[in-house]
């Protein structure tokens, strides 16, 4: 709707506009400042250049009353334009608020935990975020393939060897067991423990040789919960890229950043020249033990990601890594690449109350909040649209108590609700989709058009919401969408009335908004509650 708006009213003015949406609906649906841009050029007020301009919307269909108030130029759309848009996105539900294919090919990578355990509560934000960036950007047209980067090498990798022994030891062969200070606790490790053991006998538990072994094969049991846990929650991948597949790319790439002279040696360490490009130091990438540091296998991974062909590249990352994008962009660059095609967000943390009180890990995590506990718990739905109520880069703190509530107090309840209240009106009244579709606005009160008027922003608000990054744009404009619908079926008497079927089609626009706003962030709509 707005970019019709907006090419319409370009076309007329034969000039490009900034488009506003009042704050007061009753002054418009829009509102263009152009007239001050075009003072000094015309050498006029903006005053008189506003009202020359809407002067130039006299015969108009698209708007009903076009006029200047105080050098902004502000637009009313008719009814008749509200009606059309309305009929268009009933008759092809599936392409409502969609956009046109882009050129532009991102790949965005997201998640990429360890496989040393199932996902926490905080990897949850990251993956809900990432997936639901990805189903709007999609909608919308781009070209986006999503990937999950694997960090299977490294000391994790070992520490995991030793904790799924620990684990058979301590809890299968009951021995006194003491533990180091670091390693990885829960009860999947004792599943993993018991199917090592059965597949290759007990004494690989206490071949400490074997510990690698048993790392790679608890490994794959690891990324299969991995991958059922984000499953659960509606996520899936295009690709996984195994850290541990890319170390045989070292050499070539580290030849590329000896000729690049972006490398060099201290105290038999080697450094990346990192400050060159904003690091606070430079940086270790080969041990003095010859063995390569995990930010090595970050620029091989990142040097593989600019070696496919894509326009842009956007990681989302924990907040602690907020100090790792400047070496990881100083590396770009030094393999000759274009380290502003790099985006990254960065995923903050999650507090998780419950009645009030911080929430209680259970012995199934060891240390951790499972994600998988949580989406038990509330469900997949509440998870999901709690999370994106902030935006990624701001800490989020909730009461998953408040997720249960069968009141406005808990969001989804009440768009839920919007939405399967508008079902049950046609499903009480008797009134088909075909009974309404050709019904029209002439006489339609401004409460219905502007309840028509905001459902239609939704193309806009999922433009925004994608460009900033942003899905709390999204939820946050569903929630106002179902507090309309509420009001007005408060207000307005429907079945039985005289505009009946008017008022249901406004409903049908509100809860096509609903529905597909919901499902780009990997909720269904429910129909009944």
């Amino acid at each position: 709707m707005q970019n019709l708006v907006k090419e319409y009213i370009e076309k007329i003015l034969d000039t490009s506009v900034v488009l506003e949406k009042p704050k007061d609906i009753s002054f418009g649906h829009y509102a263009t400042p152009v007239a001050f841009s075009l003072a000094k050029e015309l050498k006029k007020s903006p005053m008189v250049i506003a009202d020359e301009l809407a002067s130039r919307f006299s015969e108009s269909e698209i708007f009903e009353k076009v006029e200047a108030v105080k050098g902004f130029v502000n637009f009313k759309l008719s009814s008749k334009f509200l009606e059309k848009l309305v009929n268009d996105a009933l008759l092809n539900r599936d392409n409502f608020a969609k956009q046109e294919a882009k050129s532009e090919k991102i790949l965005l990578e997201y998640v990429s935990a360890n496989p040393t355990g199932p996902l926490h509560i905080g990897h949850a934000r990251g993956a809900i975020a990432g997936d639901s960036l990805a189903r709007v950007g999609k909608y919308l047209g781009y070209d986006i393939t999503t990937e999950y980067y694997i960090n299977d090498a490294g000391a994790q990798m070992d520490l995991l060897g030793l904790s799924v022994s620990l684990a058979a030891k301590d809890f299968i062969f009951k021995e006194d067991v003491l533990y180091p200070d670091t390693y990885y606790r829960g009860e999947y490790l004792i599943d993993i423990a018991n199917i090592v053991i059965k597949k290759f006998g007990k004494e690989i538990i206490y071949d400490e040789s074997k510990y690698k072994d048993i790392a790679l094969f608890a490994k794959d049991l690891v990324m299969e919960i991995i991958i059922k846990d984000l499953k659960d929650l509606g996520i899936e991948f295009d690709n996984f890229v195994s850290e541990k597949s890319l170390y045989s790319s070292w050499d070539s790439t580290k030849e590329i950043l000896e000729k690049n002279g972006s490398l060099y040696e201290k105290d038999d360490k080697i450094y990346l020249k990192s400050t060159q490009y904003g690091d606070d130091s430079d940086r270790v990438v080969v041990r003095d033990n010859g063995i390569p540091t995990y930010l090595a296998g970050d620029i091989i991974y990142h040097k593989n990601k600019f070696d496919r062909p894509f326009d842009k590249y956007i990681n989302i990352w924990g907040a602690d890594h907020h100090g790792y994008i400047p070496r990881v962009k100083a590396a770009i660059e030094f393999l000759g690449n274009d380290s502003s095609k790099l985006e990254v967000i960065l995923s903050q943390m999650v507090q998780l109350l419950k009645g009030g009180e911080p929430y209680k890990m259970s012995k199934r995590a060891g240390n951790v909040i499972l994600m998988s506990e949580i989406t038990e718990e509330i469900g997949s739905d509440a998870l999901r649209f709690i999370f994106l109520t902030r935006k990624s880069d701001t800490h989020l703190e909730f009461d998953i108590d408040m997720l249960k509530n069968q009141d406005s107090s808990n969001p989804i309840f009440y768009i839920n609700y919007a939405h399967a209240r508008i079902n049950q009106l046609f499903v009480k009244s008797g009134i088909t989709f075909e009974d309404i579709i050709d019904t029209s606005f002439l006489n339609l009160n401004q409460d219905g058009l502007n309840l028509v008027y905001e459902s239609l922003l939704l193309e806009s608000i999922l433009s925004e919401a994608f460009t900033k990054r942003d899905m709390q744009k999204i939820t946050e404009y569903l929630y106002s969408l179902a507090s309309s619908v509420h009001k007005f079926y408060n207000e307005h008497k429907i079945i039985g009335s005289d505009e009946q079927n008017v008022y249901l089609k406004v409903l049908s626009i509100a809860a096509l908004s609903i529905n597909t706003g919901l499902s780009l962030l990997g909720i269904k709509a429910k129909e009944i509650m």
